[in-house]
């Protein structure tokens, strides 16, 4: 049985006018969604802090950027590797206001998912699929103020 004994680690490019690093703190949160049913038999859904993740297991990962600086901060960039023993879900990464895009060679390229080709093993270019990203990124288009926070997330199955 294999454990999640790692959170991703997320890296951060915050810029500004001025191409000066902006004063942007990240949250990294991993969890995962757990069904609850009460007295009356209604089922809710609530969202709790992995400890371990068995294979087949969903984890959501939040990032969270917040301006802790006294100026503006745009075109922020958030990359967050997908965890060596988990593998992307397709179509889960979501970020208000942001271009998401993907790596599938440890974050030296980054594309929209059509653009993405992997080698099959006998060398050819094949369409990348999402069990081939390693990394996702977001591009911020809005300014993040000082004090405000955005988050952005995706969802990762333990192999």
């Amino acid at each position: 049985m294999k454990t999640l004994n790692t959170l991703s680690t997320v890296l951060l490019l915050a810029m500004f006018s001025g191409n000066v690093l902006a004063d942007i703190k990240l949250k990294t949160v991993a969890e995962m969604e757990v069904k609850k049913t009460n007295a009356k038999g209604e089922v809710t859904i609530k969202r709790e802090a992995v400890k371990t993740a068995v294979p087949g297991t969903e984890v959501i990962y939040t990032i969270k950027a917040r301006n802790t600086g006294k100026q503006n901060a745009n075109s922020v960039v958030v990359t967050n590797p997908v965890p060596k023993q988990m593998t992307y879900v397709d179509g889960s990464a979501f970020g208000a206001g942001t271009d998401i895009t993907f790596s599938v060679n440890d974050g030296k390229r980054y594309a929209k998912p059509n653009k993405l080709t992997v080698k099959d093993k006998d060398g050819k270019e094949i369409p990348a699929t999402a069990n081939d990203y390693t990394n996702v990124r977001w591009t911020f288009n809005f300014t993040l103020k000082p004090g405000q926070e955005a988050a952005v997330w995706y969802r990762a199955k333990v192999k």
